[in-house]
């Protein structure tokens, strides 16, 4: 939902490679283009053990001019996983107490997009969800909070990137949030989730609250397809008529 036509996105590792797969379920492959740090363009990037490759791809180029464009800001939107995040929405992928993972590409692709989709679960380590009639239900919670006061390494700095004018978005399996003025705000509960329950007593900080809280779009949780395409097409037309607007403003 949050693709819109023309946009140039990378697609990280975990669970957003999985964007690929539901993008041509919905039939979108021929309005975004989606990339990989691993240097191909285009087409629909794998999934699982396949990981960083792709079918159907425009083109392949060597991974360093690949970044050499992501480090120019070439990228409208990325999608990527976190493993730990604060009240700010600086994200932690790579220090665990003694365990150094280390962050890759994460640095050079959250950095510089334009706008940042973390995906992930609101905590981990034995959770287990169900989807029940299009409900959210927590069977068992996950041992490990990812919402965290304290972050053992800055991977992605929030505030910085919101001094560059990029946004940032954090879609859990049963909360959204964005990074505000006031740092990470609630704005979307998943359908049978109890805010007090299944959400804020699972992180370690209260959030900020935004005024106008809704439930996240009911399907997401449905087996049909969604049927998104001609509302991405209608959102970019609003894009490119704003950025008109602005761009007249900024020569009047």
């Amino acid at each position: 939902m949050e693709l819109y036509p023309h946009a140039v996105c990378n697609l990280g590792a975990g669970i957003s490679t999985g964007l690929s797969t539901v993008a041509a379920e919905e039939d979108l492959l021929d309005s975004v283009i989606l990339t990989n740090e691993q240097g191909l363009i285009g087409g629909a990037p794998i999934t699982g053990r396949d990981s960083g490759g792709a079918q159907n791809f425009a083109a392949m180029i060597e991974q360093p001019s690949q970044f050499d464009f992501y480090d120019g800001g070439g990228l409208d939107l990325a999608f990527l996983s976190f493993a730990e995040v604060d009240a700010h929405g600086n994200v932690n992928i790579s220090r665990f107490g003694d365990k150094i993972v280390g962050v890759g590409g994460f640095i050079n692709i959250s950095q510089n997009a334009k706008r940042v989709i973390f995906s992930g679960t609101l905590t981990a380590g034995g959770l287990d969800v169900q989807w029940e009639n299009g409900k959210t239900r927590i069977l068992q919670e996950g041992r490990h909070r990812k919402f965290v006061r304290s972050l053992e390494q800055i991977c992605y700095s929030a505030p910085l990137a919101r001094e560059r004018g990029n946004s940032a978005l954090f879609i859990t399996e049963r909360a959204v949030f964005r990074v505000g003025d006031k740092g990470l705000e609630l704005i979307e509960v998943a359908p049978g989730i109890d805010i007090e329950r299944d959400v804020f007593a699972q992180m370690d900080f209260g959030p900020a609250i935004a005024t106008d809280v809704h439930e996240m779009d009911a399907r997401i949780f449905a087996p049909q397809l969604m049927g998104i395409k001609d509302e991405t097409v209608a959102r970019e037309r609003r894009h490119r008529s704003q950025r008109i607007a602005e761009w007249y403003g900024s020569r009047a």
